[in-house]
């Protein structure tokens, strides 16, 4: 099963083009060196979306044994070195180790077919969406998701659906799930922001409606990717 390491940087504002270049030169390569990760996605978080100089990462790795391998390498292997020179480019980092829900899109990745070198690219937006159930019920939340919400998306000119994501045992929170949804019209986007919902898509029988019996707290980060991210 393909784990996903997402990481939340609050990085040095100072520091972050040689931030972006330690991930770019040295982190990208260094994994391109074997088989067991691939960097995925390198994102800023959006100016004028939230809190300034914070960077999501996420990183795909094979497998179990593979993460042990690779946590081995940052620790007191190859990659110690470069992880205490990254340590004192940032303020905070909060990690977590993510398995795909099962009607996620995005089940195994083929790290094979991920670029290990960085292209230009054109930049695109994320909408990173985070939700906490009530009463820690993360299966009702997910099946419900999976049932009402996934489906809208696959119709929708506005996002679309990359990967939905919960934490991995004994990583971070158990209740908490995660959906990568690529912005696909920046001015639906701009109305979304702009306007208030439809009473039409608040009745009975609706996602915004139904989704409150599992959960009110969530939250989205607009994630713009860098010009050489492998993923964008």
């Amino acid at each position: 099963m393909t784990l996903f390491v997402h990481e939340t940087h609050h990085v040095r504002g100072k520091s972050e083009e040689v931030f972006e270049a330690a991930y770019r030169d040295r982190w990208m390569p260094a994994l391109a060196a074997g088989d067991d990760a691939r960097l995925l996605w390198y994102c800023h978080h959006a100016h004028g979306s939230g809190p300034a100089y914070h960077v999501v990462t996420i990183t795909g790795v094979r497998d179990g044994a593979a993460w042990e391998r690779l946590a081995r390498r940052v620790q007191d292997g190859d990659l110690a070195g470069w992880a205490a020179e990254v340590d004192g480019m940032r303020h905070s980092l909060a990690s977590k180790i993510m398995v795909p829900t099962p009607w996620s899109p995005m089940q195994e990745v083929d790290l094979g077919t991920v670029a290990t070198e960085a292209q230009e690219h054109e930049l695109s937006l994320y909408m990173e969406d985070t939700g906490w159930p009530h009463h820690n019920n993360l299966d009702a939340y997910v099946d419900l998701a999976g049932r009402a919400y996934a489906p809208l998306l696959e119709h929708s000119t506005l996002l679309r659906m990359e990967g939905s994501f919960r934490p991995a045992f004994g990583t971070h929170r158990r209740a908490e799930m995660v959906l990568m949804q690529k912005v696909l019209d920046y001015g639906g986007l701009a109305a979304l922001l702009t306007t208030e919902t439809k009473p039409e898509y608040r009745k009975p029988g609706t996602w915004m409606h139904d989704a409150l019996e599992v959960r009110d707290e969530w939250e989205s980060r607009l994630l713009r990717t860098t010009s050489w991210s492998p993923w964008f």
